[in-house]
């Protein structure tokens, strides 16, 4: 349970946790509920698999960014909620950002989607919160203090 759950009431940890969070959370939002300016779980799987990805790695993707995003916001299950959301982030690199190259298209170059750079920052920060836990005011605490 400590291997789990533990974590030091560490500031940045929660800083790290609650940004990373809320950023997952808003993302799978949009693609489970269709909020901000989201598609909704079933537009969101109909286009996944439309670029060739299983139904079930659809879903796991969005449950993964919106259940993982809302665990990393209070705390709960943080390394778990950390680790699907490193699992989406691989992905995500691998199956539509690396041929892009590193950076973000910030210039809209049609034809080109967005580099890796972003997700790399977000494997990073969730590989954080996978060896250190959610830090301070994190749920987990509560579980093994």
């Amino acid at each position: 349970m400590d291997l789990l759950f533990s974590t030091d009431p560490v500031l940045s940890l929660f800083i790290l946790r609650v940004v990373l969070g809320i950023i997952f959370f808003a993302h799978g939002a949009q693609k489970v509920l269709g909020w901000f300016g989201g598609h909704g779980l079933k537009g969101t799987i109909g286009f996944m698999k439309s670029q060739g990805l299983p139904t079930p790695i659809a879903y796991m993707v969005c449950f993964f960014e919106f259940l993982g995003g809302l665990g990393l916001v209070v705390g709960l299950l943080t390394r778990p909620a950390a680790l699907a959301i490193a699992v989406v982030m691989i992905g995500a690199i691998a199956t539509v950002h690396a041929k892009n190259g590193f950076f973000i298209n910030w210039e809209m170059e049609p034809g080109k989607g967005h580099g890796f750079e972003a997700n790399l920052a977000y494997l990073a920060m969730a590989v954080a919160l996978i060896l250190d836990g959610g830090g301070w005011l994190a749920l987990d605490q509560l579980i093994a203090p």
